[in-house]
């Protein structure tokens, strides 16, 4: 496999000085090597919550809970998910990271070729309770084939279609979509009155990334050969986004402002107001919450497959999820290590799981009535079924980048008008596949 570690490496160098000073001090507060300092770890956590300072919120429970049993204080930093890729790859070169940190699965391969990571032999897993206690899609999505992962899951999520309820029964609409057919002509449908269809994040790199890969998976594409070659531009691929950028540019049931959502929340935000009729996303119970919604409001269905006559595989989600990885330069590692162990346990695994409606990574944490709504049955079941992880590949992180971008370039176009061709999608593809060396 061509592993073009180098360009990795080289873009984690080119970050390191704006990482840092995002980073303050936090980046350099891990425990010390003597005395009182060795109880204390620093933690990076992503935003799964409505925003940092509710994750702090969810969090500080559990983290207060760590240190009574253990002693070990948690230094907590809630990283936006606009910073943390590129906070992590500054502090894999520079050595001034955290402890511990959460990280996007997706990004497991990438991160665990800079060699910057605790990995999770046998023996290490065996004191999390083994392999086997680990969902296998979510553990799946963990590293490379072939080699101990370096981070374990913690958060476990794929996507599907919401859709309100309310809206479909004013629209004369029965039923969930279950062919791409059926969403546009029932987008078309929801798309009246300043209200849409569906909403995105057109600006959002990892949002359209995902959409890329899902697509293109139903399409036949496949983003690298075996010999770790980049193929963005193919037929395939090309078909595939066209084929979402077009809910905007040719069907009309997304919102050309949508265009411009790049956070995480504003596509969610039309949705729970009711401006928007369908989301594809992974889960949103918090805001749903928020909002007063109970299943009564919404419902979850699969995103539609294509039909088997077609070729393409069917896909209709990736496994999605946050893993949490320790350190090689963590000056406590030995507390970090006793942190993934309390974060993977069952009482933690429910606590935060619940909290932020996503889905346990272990199989012991099952047992609570909370997992048996009628949305987290459905994303059990889609992530079971027809779900598929992302290529394991140390270049997964650059195919984020640079095929997020470019389709923010293509969302941005659709949205003033431009025709959105085979050949104009072609280009742009060519251009990301050109940057990797593909």
């Amino acid at each position: 496999m061509r592993i073009r570690k180098p360009y990795l490496l080289a873009a984690a160098g080119a970050l390191v000085l704006a990482a840092s000073a995002c980073g303050g001090d936090n980046s350099s507060k891990g425990g010390g090597s003597t005395g009182a300092a060795e109880q204390t770890i620093t933690y990076w956590a992503s935003n799964q919550g409505t925003s940092l300072e509710n994750d702090k919120e969810v969090l500080k429970p559990e983290l207060d809970r760590f240190t009574k049993e253990t002693g070990i204080k948690v230094n907590l930093e809630v990283v936006p998910w606009s910073d943390l890729l590129n906070r992590i790859l500054a502090a894999t070169t520079s050595g001034k990271g955290p402890d511990v940190v959460n990280i996007g699965n997706t990004w497991s391969a990438s991160l665990q070729a800079t060699g910057a990571f605790v990995p999770f032999d046998d023996n290490q897993l065996a004191a999390l309770g083994g392999k086997d206690r680990f969902l296998g899609p979510s553990l799946a999505a963990t590293g490379a084939p072939g080699q101990p992962p370096t981070a374990v899951p913690i958060y476990g999520m794929t996507y599907g279609l919401f859709y309100n309820k309310k809206m479909f029964k004013e629209a004369g609409i029965d039923k969930p979509p279950a062919t791409w057919d059926e969403l546009i002509a029932d987008g078309k449908k929801l798309t009246k009155d300043g209200k849409w269809g569906l909403a995105v994040e057109g600006a959002s790199v990892s949002e359209n990334s995902h959409h890329a890969f899902i697509f293109g998976q139903q399409h036949g594409a496949d983003l690298f050969d075996s010999a770790g070659k980049a193929h963005f531009d193919s037929p395939q691929e090309v078909a595939a986004i066209k084929q979402y950028l077009d809910l905007m540019a040719d069907a009309k049931i997304v919102n050309p402002s949508n265009a411009e959502y790049a956070n995480g929340t504003e596509a969610v935000q039309d949705f729970v107001s009711g401006k928007a009729g369908m989301l594809m996303w992974q889960s949103i119970a918090t805001q749903l919450k928020q909002a007063g919604w109970t299943e009564d409001d919404y419902g979850l269905a699969p995103i539609p497959l294509p039909d088997a006559s077609s070729g393409g595989k069917q896909v209709n989600a990736m496994v999605a999820g946050i893993n949490l990885a320790v350190f090689k330069s963590a000056k406590n590692q030995d507390g970090a290590l006793k942190f993934v162990k309390f974060m993977t346990s069952k009482e933690t695994e429910q606590n935060l799981n619940k909290a932020y409606g996503s889905l346990p990574t272990v199989k012991d944490a099952y047992d609570d009535p909370a997992f048996s709504s009628k949305t987290i049955k459905t994303f059990q079941q889609i992530l079971a079924t027809t779900a598929a992880p992302l290529p394991q590949v140390a270049q997964e992180s650059q195919f984020e980048t640079l095929v997020g971008n470019a389709m923010n370039q293509m969302f941005a176009d659709a949205a003033s008008g431009k025709p959105i061709t085979e050949d104009y999608v072609k280009g742009k593809l060519t251009e990301a596949n050109q940057q990797m060396g593909g």
